[in-house]
């Protein structure tokens, strides 16, 4: 999805391979924990985890209905003859051999009594007047029965180191008996936000100052990710505060996520005192919302310094700022493989001129006509305005120079991936 190139026209870094460039720093944070399943929500898995058992562990039922031997079944039809009901076996139950000539009532989960190939579900089956099972329909050798195994092998693979524990692989883990695991400690970020007109809310508003709306944002998707979040407020612009305040960041966190002063006016101090402390890697992405991003380190990044991510000042330039390059970070830094990023091409319902210079996200909502999905603006794309980017379904890719024409396909990048 890039261009291929490090640099744009305007000299500012492409978007997508500054992507590339910080999934490759992102090195995972060292040790491990052991962590019951109650308390594994969310956190990364540490070491492969090998099943201990078959699963499933014996042959069973597919579903409620009747085991039986289907050359029996075949032949009893063949002169007009049911097979008779012998056995009810629940799940749970223990294998016990099938009585020849005869079927057995079987539940889902049940095992399959030895001797039996075939599970004849009870929909497809009447019982005639001696008590005898008839079947309507037409099965074969195998048919409805989970085979022994057939999903997981005692010794292979059951997780993989890295993975993300949600509910289904937390579940997997229940399966096999496993009631602990070893985890990668979460991860510990400082947020800090700069600039001298924000105020916290609850504070009284003052005209010509702004409510700090990135600290809550950013605190809410860094805990989304389980971070343990080092809240260390608002500093001013000034080179003695946020110099004090990263020196606390870099000496107690595994990544420092600071919003604004970092783009290069007068009161933008972040840069240079970043500079004192270590060094950027870069700054400026081709990007529009979010084109002052800042990646640096505090210190050495070869001997293990500690790194930070500069997101803009203005909140959706933020939000962009953190889905399309701080999250991939985070992850790495979790010990997680970062997700490629999901796209597919969307009708736009609008036409728009182009950005001369930049890549440009447009905060979009999708609309279905004649089964198709079509993109309209969610509002205004201003880079202060939180309003559309709270309703938008996904965003619009415009690549540099190319104009939104309505009714032609672009890259359409969905929101909710970024929640994961």
């Amino acid at each position: 999805m890039n261009c291929g190139c490090d640099s744009l026209a305007s000299g500012l870094l492409d978007p997508f391979v500054a992507r590339a460039r910080l999934i490759e720093a992102a090195r995972p944070i060292a040790g491990q924990q052991r962590c019951g399943l109650e308390q594994a929500r969310g956190r990364v898995l540490a070491e492969d985890i090998v099943a201990r058992h078959d699963m499933p562990g014996v042959d069973n039922s597919a579903m409620d209905g009747y085991a039986l031997r289907l050359a029996e079944l075949l032949h009893n039809e063949s002169v007009g003859e049911g097979l008779p009901i012998v056995q009810r076996i629940p799940a749970g139950a223990g294998v016990t051999p099938l009585d020849e000539g005869s079927c057995a009532r079987i539940f889902t989960g049940a095992p399959i009594p030895l001797g039996a190939d075939c599970v004849i579900p009870q929909e497809a089956t009447w019982i005639d007047g001696p008590g005898h099972l008839r079947v309507e329909g037409t099965f074969s050798v195998g048919a409805n029965i989970r085979r022994r195994g057939e999903e997981t092998r005692e010794g292979s693979r059951l997780l993989a180191a890295g993975t993300y524990l949600d509910a289904p692989a937390l579940a997997l883990l229940a399966t096999q008996g496993i009631a602990e695991v070893r985890v990668r400690p979460r991860l510990a970020v400082a947020l800090i936000s700069t600039g001298d007109e924000l105020l916290e809310p609850g504070e009284r508003y003052v005209p010509g100052r702004v409510y700090n709306s990135n600290r809550v944002m950013l605190q809410a998707l860094l805990e989304q990710q389980n971070c343990e979040v080092l809240d260390l407020g608002i500093q001013p612009d000034d080179r003695e505060s946020l110099h004090r305040a990263l020196r606390i960041a870099r000496d107690s966190a595994d990544l420092v996520l600071c919003t604004g002063g970092v783009s290069v006016g007068e009161e933008d101090h972040m840069r240079p005192v970043i500079e004192s402390m270590g060094h950027i890697d870069f700054h400026g992405l081709a990007i529009k919302p979010g084109k002052p991003f800042t990646f640096a380190w505090l210190g050495d990044a070869a001997g293990g310094g500690t790194p930070l991510i500069g997101l803009p000042g203005n909140p959706v330039a933020s939000l962009v700022g953190w889905q399309l390059l701080g999250l991939p970070f985070v992850h790495g830094r979790q010990g997680r493989r970062p997700a490629p990023l999901q796209h597919f091409p969307v009708s736009a319902g609008f036409s728009r001129p182009a950005s001369r210079e930049r890549y440009e996200l447009l905060r979009v909502v999708l609309e279905w006509r004649c089964g198709d999905p079509m993109a309209q603006l969610a509002g205004g794309q201003g880079s202060h305005m939180l309003s559309a980017a709270s309703q938008a379904d996904g965003y619009l890719l415009v690549s540099p120079g190319d104009p939104i024409d309505e009714g032609r396909g672009y890259a359409y990048l969905p929101i909710s991936q970024f929640s994961v």
